[in-house]
């Protein structure tokens, strides 16, 4: 029994570890492209990520507890980006992206829902 139990808990243990290792990450995909107009970039991202308000009347600081609506569309497009904000995680991990919810709401993306590399999106 504790031969069976070992065997499965290994197996999943190295499935689990392989599906990490396999998970796509910024650094290995493509980069944000620029609109024509130079105002919005475009960005592959996770379909249905959420997007956060902000707080008060200030667009400038995204509300990490307050989800306005989701992104359904890859790619999606973003005004600009924001560091030194709440904390996200990833290869850039204070980092927020302004863009409009499927919605129609103002809103914030985190920077780890987003497969592309954000760097070239103009900052805020």
């Amino acid at each position: 029994m504790r031969t069976k139990l070992g065997s499965v808990l290994a197996a999943t243990v190295l499935a689990t570890g392989l599906g990490v290792a396999m998970a796509p990450s910024a650094s290995a995909a493509d980069t944000c492209w620029a609109d024509g107009d130079g105002i919005r970039s475009w960005c592959r991202n996770v379909s249905g990520a959420p997007v956060y308000g902000y707080i008060g009347n200030n667009h400038i600081y995204p509300d990490p507890t307050k989800v306005v609506g989701y992104m359904y569309s890859n790619p999606s497009w973003f005004y600009c980006k924001l560091d030194g904000q709440a904390w996200v995680g990833g290869p850039h991990p204070t980092r927020w992206l302004l863009t409009v919810a499927d919605n129609g709401k103002l809103g914030y993306m985190k920077d780890t829902a987003i497969y592309s590399e954000t760097d070239p999106v103009r900052n805020c």
